[in-house]
C-alpha cells in the first residue's frame, strides 16, 4: 500500500480541476446529485446473519467507464442474494451528497472533503441508472465458500451500521472499488493481496491520463498540476483501484463464474491529443516569427527595433496566442501556488511546473487583449520596458532551470510532454513579446 503522504493529496488535487468543471456544468451535477443523493429507502430490519450459506450468492458489479467527468475511472459494486430470504440488493460505495449546493460541493471537492457513503439499493434501481447513464455492466458470480461468505456477510453487517455508513473518500486508496477489493480480501484471509505484490509498468500518473482521454482539458491538466509523488509504479495490489482491472485479477485468481454482460454499449472514444493540441500553437508563434521586421521611428516619441509585418492581423493573432497563453498559465501557476502554501497534501507542494508556469502571468491577459481589440504593439515607458525585459528574462532562466533538470533527470517528476509540446510555444512567444510585442516610449524633456 501507498504511504500515508500520498494519500488524499491528488484526490484534492484532481478535485481542483474537476470543482472548476463542475462549477461551468452545473446541469451535469445536479442530475448526479439527483442520481446520488436520493436512493429508494430499503424497508425490513438491518441484514441479519443467515444459518444456510448455501442459499446465498454474492455477484461483482463492474461497471464501464463513463463519459462525464465524474466516472471516467468506472465503477463497483456488491449484488447480494439470497434465496431463503428472498433477498436480492446492491451494495454500492460510490454515493454522495450533494444538495449543499453546486458552489458549496464544487469547494469541498477542492479542499478535498470528499464524505461518501455505503448505499443499499434494489438491482433494478442500481442498473437502471447506467443505462440512462449508456454504460455498459458486468455481473460475475463470485466463488466463495460458505465461510468466505459469512465473513464477507459479516462485513456488509456491520458496514450498514448508521455508524459506518459514511467514509473519508480517496480516489486511489479508498473509493468503491477499494472497499470490494478489501473486503474480499479479508473473506479470503489475506490471499488476494498476498498474490498481487508484484509492481506493474503503469504509475498512477498513466491511469489518470488514460482513464480521462476522453476528457483532454482535464487529462492536460491533471498532467500539469500533479508533482512527482505519483509517478511511481503501482503494485498489482493498487492498479485494483480501478474497476475493471479489479474485475480481471479475480477472474485470473479463479473467483469468478457465471459472467454475464448485462447491458453493453460503446466505450467513450478518446478526445484528440491534449498535447498535440498545445503543441499547434507553435505554429502561429512561428507564422509570426517570420513577420517580425525593422520598425522606423514613425514619431519623436517613439524608439526603433522590431515590429509585426500587417500589424492589424498580425498582433491581433499574437492577442489570441497571448491570451490563451497567459489563462492556462497563470490558472496553473495560481493553483500550484496556493496548493503549496495552504494545503497540507504533499502531492501539490513543490511542483517542478512551477517553474513554467506563474500566477502572475494572469497580468498577460491584459496585455493580450490590448493586442487584440487595437492590433499593435503595447507603448510603455522606458522604466516600464525594463522591468517587464527582467521579469521576461527571469522566465527564461527559470525555463532554462527546468529544462536542465528535465534532461539531467534531477527530479523523478515526468515532464516529457510538457518538455516537448509546451516549452516550444512559451519560447517562441517570450521571443515575440520581447521582440515585437513591446513599443518602448521615449520620454521628451523641454526647458
Amino acid at each position: 500500500m501507498a504511504d500515508a503522504g500520498m494519500r488524499g493529496g491528488l484526490l484534492s488535487l484532481m478535485f481542483v480541476i474537476i470543482a472548476f468543471w463542475a462549477l461551468l456544468t452545473a446541469t451535469d451535477l445536479r442530475a448526479q446529485t439527483q442520481v446520488n443523493s436520493s436512493p429508494p429507502p430499503i424497508d425490513g430490519p438491518a441484514i441479519l446473519v443467515p444459518t444456510d450459506f448455501d442459499q446465498v450468492r454474492f455477484y461483482l458489479i463492474t461497471v464501464d467507464v463513463g463519459d462525464s467527468v465524474w466516472d471516467n475511472f468506472g465503477h463497483t459494486a456488491l449484488r447480494l442474494v439470497d434465496d431463503s430470504t428472498n433477498t436480492d440488493l446492491v451494495f454500492n460505495w460510490g454515493l454522495f451528497d450533494a444538495s449543499i449546493g453546486n458552489v458549496r460541493f464544487a469547494a469541498n471537492f477542492a479542499r478535498g472533503i470528499m464524505d461518501y457513503q455505503l448505499g443499499v439499493t434494489p438491482p433494478g434501481w442500481e442498473l437502471g441508472r447506467y443505462q440512462q447513464e449508456a454504460r455498459t455492466v458486468w455481473q460475475d458470480q463470485l466463488v466463495l465458500s460458505n465461510t468466505q461468505k459469512q465473513r464477507l456477510y459479516e462485513r456488509l453487517a456491520w458496514n450498514i451500521r448508521d455508524e459506518n455508513l459514511v467514509y473519508e473518500y480517496d480516489y486511489f486508496f479508498d473509493n468503491c472499488t477499494t472497499r470490494v477489493r478489501d473486503y474480499l480480501d479479508e473473506a479470503l484471509g489475506g490471499l488476494l493481496s498476498e498474490q498481487n505484490r508484484a509492481l506493474t509498468r503503469s504509475t498512477f500518473r498513466d491511469e489518470v491520463q488514460a482513464h480521462y482521454a476522453s476528457r483532454p482539458l482535464i487529462s492536460f491538466s491533471l498532467d500539469v498540476l500533479m508533482n512527482e509523488r505519483i509517478d511511481r509504479r503501482m503494485t498489482q495490489w493498487e492498479q485494483m483501484f480501478l474497476p475493471l482491472e479489479l474485475r480481471e485479477q479475480l477472474d485470473r485468481a479463479g473467483l469468478l463464474t457465471d459472467q454475464q454482460v448485462l447491458m453493453e454499449f460503446p466505450s467513450p472514444e478518446a478526445g484528440v491529443d491534449p498535447y498535440q493540441m498545445a503543441g499547434l500553437l507553435v505554429i502561429p508563434g512561428l507564422l509570426l516569427l517570420l513577420c517580425l521586421r525593422s520598425a522606423s521611428i514613425a514619431s519623436f516619441s517613439s524608439q526603433p527595433g522590431l515590429s509585426l509585418r500587417m500589424p492589424a492581423l498580425s498582433y491581433r493573432l499574437l492577442g489570441l496566442l497571448g491570451l490563451v497563453i497567459a489563462l492556462f498559465s497563470g490558472v496553473y501557476g495560481l493553483i500550484m501556488s496556493l496548493g503549496w502554501l495552504f494545503s497540507s497534501h504533499q502531492d501539490i507542494h513543490g511542483n517542478l511546473n512551477l517553474l513554467l508556469f506563474w500566477p502572475t502571468d494572469l497580468f498577460g491577459v491584459v496585455v493580450a487583449l490590448r493586442w487584440l481589440l487595437t492590433g499593435r504593439a503595447w507603448p510603455v515607458g522606458s522604466g516600464r520596458h525594463q522591468w517587464v525585459m527582467t521579469y521576461f528574462i527571469i522566465h527564461i532562466m527559470a525555463a532554462l532551470v527546468y529544462l536542465v533538470i528535465a534532461i539531467f533527470g534531477l527530479s523523478d517528476q515526468r515532464v516529457s510532454d510538457l518538455l516537448l509540446f509546451v516549452l516550444p510555444v512559451l519560447a517562441v512567444f517570450t521571443v515575440l513579446v520581447m521582440t515585437a510585442g513591446l513599443s518602448r516610449v521615449r520620454s521628451i524633456r523641454f526647458g
